[in-house]
């Protein structure tokens, strides 16, 4: 007998209230639990009558909307691999993670995404049964998994590829289900809830934490294909949104179009949950978030290697730093000496290792690549550095290769980024390291400014000293570089590698306060 699959959580509701509205949409739209198994029931035989069979890869082409909710549950029904890619990629990144996966047929939700449209006008795609659906010819040529994963495998999960390569993270339906039901405990989710449901379901941010635990909860979704201030504010005011999630760069957003329109509180009369995940929090973020909004912002660590978070805050906790919490259940994680794998001392800053039962069982077909990230004992090396304090928080604190040696010091990028965002007129920033002749690494800064801000020579000295104050000479910016708006992935993971291709030539302020 099969084990579980992720659609008998919404098969447990359909059952229980199929009149049930699951999904509120644009223009006051609705979806039911009954509306929505139609169309899983159409996509199940479609997907079937298209020779998909279990342990075949569907890439789902998509921005968020009910379609790609159907599509999920019916490739879990017929035992397919559900493989989300954001709509918002170029051509050639569709046609590589189409390979990647070696899917067996590919789906375009066109109605909702102009860009998920153009591809597949370019792949000559066909209707599906479901209007505002296209899909591909089948692929004769794909080969259907065989081995002991072929029924314990959910969906695969693609990397944003910000620190290489992307690979394909196999998650599990048991490891995406129990991480479910972390979630919604962890927030007391429930029937009466409604979240806003923006975060894109191609990443374990929006198809775990999101979709899956409100399928599990009984709770509503706002849904939306892409996240728009306005949409979300109104939401908030007027739809009865009770939980608010989001990564770090989502809220900042948030925050500049609040100041643009002189709204210091917004109203959220049903708001009781807020919370940030899938980036690096800094105080000055939470603290103007929590001031806008007059409640805690929750944190939690996670990553697509394990099918959600590791760790999390707790909700009757109002914590004054940017900890992210507590291990959650089924999952264990320590933090090492990176070299030799030693557990580092209480309050030491090391690597982060974990495992559990929301642990992948690998990259997809790429040996290598989960070779080089698993440790003896079952441990992952996330290539994250934490310091775990007494309590059993966690503080992450960067990552292993972001870390910059500069005069024999190790620089955390993070740390100074966190410097740099409490300065008032900056909105937020990135730092990274670059390589110089003599070995040493310069310590490169760019900023985006919040709306109506300017770094003129009197706010670049006021910086100067603010970094003097903070900062010891050696973490200090030996240049700091404007931009527009810092280069970020759909689902707010800031884009380093591109953004120092760009900056190399980027108009920048020589900063006199960097040199050791």
């Amino acid at each position: 007998m099969n084990p579980p699959r992720i659609h008998t959580f919404f098969d447990t509701w359909l059952a229980k209230d199929p009149h049930r509205v699951f999904l509120h949409l644009p223009q006051g739209q609705t979806r039911g639990f009954q509306a929505i198994a139609q169309q899983v029931d159409a996509l199940e035989q479609e997907l079937r009558q298209q020779g998909v069979q279990a342990g075949d890869r569907v890439l789902i082409v998509a921005e968020n909307c009910p379609e790609h909710v159907a599509l999920i549950l019916a490739c879990s029904r017929v035992g397919a691999w559900s493989c989300g890619v954001n709509a918002r990629m170029a051509p050639g990144e569709i046609a590589a993670f189409e390979a990647k996966a070696d899917a067996r047929i590919t789906y375009y939700t066109a109605d909702v995404s102009a860009d998920a449209a153009a591809h597949a006008a370019r792949s000559l795609a066909q209707a599906s049964v479901i209007p505002g659906l296209m899909h591909s010819p089948a692929r004769p040529q794909a080969t259907a998994e065989t081995g002991p994963l072929r029924d314990t495998v959910a969906a695969i999960i693609f990397t944003s590829g910000t620190t290489g390569a992307p690979k394909g993270v196999l998650m599990t339906h048991d490891g995406v289900m129990h991480f479910a039901r972390v979630s919604a405990h962890s927030r007391a989710l429930g029937p009466d809830d409604r979240a806003y449901a923006c975060l894109p379901m191609t990443h374990i941010f929006g198809l775990a934490t999101v979709l899956l635990a409100s399928l599990h909860a009984g709770a509503s979704l706002v849904m939306r294909p892409r996240f728009d201030p306005a949409d979300a504010l109104d939401a908030l005011a007027h739809h009865g949104v009770s939980q608010f999630q989001g990564p770090p760069a989502l809220f900042s957003r948030l925050l500049a179009h609040l100041e643009q329109h002189g709204i210091a509180h917004p109203p959220a009369p049903a708001l009781r949950y807020l919370y940030t995940g899938a980036g690096p929090l800094d105080m000055a973020l939470k603290a103007r978030v929590e001031a806008a909004f007059g409640q805690a912002l929750h944190h939690g660590y996670g990553l697509s290697e394990y099918a959600g978070s590791i760790h999390l805050t707790r909700r009757d906790e109002w914590r004054q730093d940017t900890s992210s919490g507590y291990v959650v259940d089924g999952a264990e994680l320590q933090v090492v000496d990176p070299v030799n794998g030693a557990p580092r001392a209480t309050g030491e800053r090391g690597e982060i290792w974990l495992r559990g039962r929301g642990l992948m069982p690998g990259y997809f077909r790429d040996a290598a690549a989960t070779d080089a990230v698993m440790r003896p004992g079952g441990w992952y090396a996330s290539g994250d550095l934490g310091e775990l304090q007494a309590d059993g928080a966690l503080f992450v604190v960067g990552r292993l290769k972001e870390m910059i040696i500069r005069s024999g010091f190790n620089v955390y990028p993070a740390e100074v980024e966190a410097v740099l965002n409490a300065f008032g007129p900056v909105q937020r920033s990135a730092v990274l390291g670059r390589p110089e002749a003599d070995g040493n690494e310069a310590v490169l800064a760019f900023l985006e400014l919040r709306p109506g801000a300017v770094l003129d020579d009197a706010a670049r000295q006021a910086l100067d000293a603010h970094l003097r104050e903070q900062l010891a000479p050696y973490k200090r910016p030996t240049q700091i570089s404007v931009v527009p708006a810092l280069p970020m992935t759909a689902s707010g993971k800031l884009l380093k590698r591109q953004l120092l291709a760009d900056g190399v030539t980027a108009p920048h302020l020589p900063a006199t306060a960097g040199t050791p």
